[in-house]
């Protein structure tokens, strides 16, 4: 047996990044150990892992939403990778000892584990600063972490270079591709009427009323410094002014949702959200990677994020989202945006994109299974 790739999934959003390449590493018969975490009040990566069957082990847990437990949850989690990579737990040893290379989405505890061993690492970045210049002073606590250890990083094109050199890399440690990250897990996505409309139906909706799905911000991540009220204020009189349908995507606990906004349906269990934000009338974001799969289906996409990315500000310059900072402009947003798609608009966005990441995975698993990609410059178009 070949020695093995390690990849380390700490967000849902690294689930469905490199589910496709996982897949493609098992077809083309290479060792991979995937790895992840979870704890009391955020299970959401691992319900992904098991709604996609991917096998992983679960290695230390999330710290929660203070600094002093994030930091003790990620020491604790170091000393568990540094076991088990080293090959100290008996049970996966002789898979251990043969980790070749790390590759994750600057995850920072496998990264310090993997630089301490001398494991090569290969980095995925699309938000290396909390805004869309190159203000330094807004780099994320994980960039500052993870991105100088690197090996090699990967970008998507429309954050500049001259970011990740700026963070100790050489240019030639840097390289690009041709698409906004969602778009390598949506590239052949088939979304179907009947799977949102069985989603209505197992919650309770009225299928007669309109739709708004709702994303809260993650405002237990270390970039972001605290949980901003603005959805949480407009949300029962948007309600009121739509009588729509409000669905609520969780991103931590469900109850205070609950408690919170009685009259929307919280999801309790992890499904396929691409069916939901195809054919909802109107998608309210407070994070980043959902807004960007909700552009993708040409739906009216609010963004409430507390700072705008470089791929934020992307999507807003082509017309696909909105960005609000106040309670009135958010409300004012979603009466003037909800059932306005722009389908044609992201299809003509999307479609070069959707090209380019259909082949990216493949060319990405060849490059990195080559043992010799030190030497060859990885070329990402296609």
């Amino acid at each position: 047996m070949g020695r093995a790739i390690w990849i380390d999934l700490a967000t849902p959003k690294s689930v469905m990044f490199f589910r496709k390449i996982i897949e493609k590493l098992y077809q083309k018969g290479i060792e991979t150990f995937v790895t992840s975490r979870q704890g009391d009040d955020y299970t959401e990566t691992t319900e992904l892992l098991d709604l996609y069957e991917i096998k992983y082990r679960s290695v230390g847990k999330f710290g929660g939403g203070e600094l002093k437990g994030k930091l003790h949850a990620s020491l604790l989690r170091q000393m568990d990778f540094m076991e088990t990579i080293a090959g100290m737990d008996a049970e996966i040893a002789d898979a251990a000892q043969k980790v070749e290379k790390l590759v994750c989405l600057c995850s920072v505890d496998a990264n310090r584990v993997a630089f301490g061993l001398k494991i090569p690492i290969v980095n995925f970045y699309d938000i290396p600063l909390s805004d869309h210049t190159s203000n330094f002073l807004k780099a994320l606590p994980q960039a500052r972490l993870t991105l100088p250890l690197s090996a090699h990083v990967f970008k998507p094109f429309m954050v500049p270079d001259d970011i990740f050199t700026r963070f100790s890399l050489e240019k030639a440690q840097v390289y690009s591709y041709e698409f906004i990250d969602p778009v390598l897990w949506l590239c052949d996505f088939k979304q179907d009427i009947n799977v949102y409309k069985g989603i209505l139906n197992s919650i309770g909706a009225d299928s007669k009323k309109p739709v708004i799905v709702v994303r809260e911000e993650e405002y237990k991540a270390s970039y972001v410094d605290k949980q901003y009220p603005l959805l949480y204020r407009a949300l029962p009189e948007i309600y009121k002014k739509t009588e729509a349908n409000i669905i609520i995507v969780p991103r931590y606990e469900l109850d205070y949702l609950k408690t919170l906004f009685p009259f929307a349906y919280v999801l309790e269990n992890k499904i396929k959200i691409q069916h939901l934000l195809a054919y909802c009338d109107l998608f309210i974001g407070g994070g980043g990677t959902i807004n960007v799969e909700s552009t993708f289906f040409g739906t009216p996409t609010v963004s409430t994020r507390s700072f705008v990315s470089h791929y934020d500000k992307f999507l807003m310059d082509v017309g696909l989202m909105k960005w609000v900072s106040s309670e009135t402009q958010l409300i004012d947003t979603v009466l003037n945006s909800m059932g306005k798609k722009k389908e044609a608009l992201s299809q003509q966005f999307y479609d070069r994109q959707v090209e380019q990441a259909l082949c990216f995975s493949e060319k990405f698993v060849s490059w990195l299974v080559s043992g010799n990609e030190d030497e060859e410059r990885f070329n990402g178009i296609c």
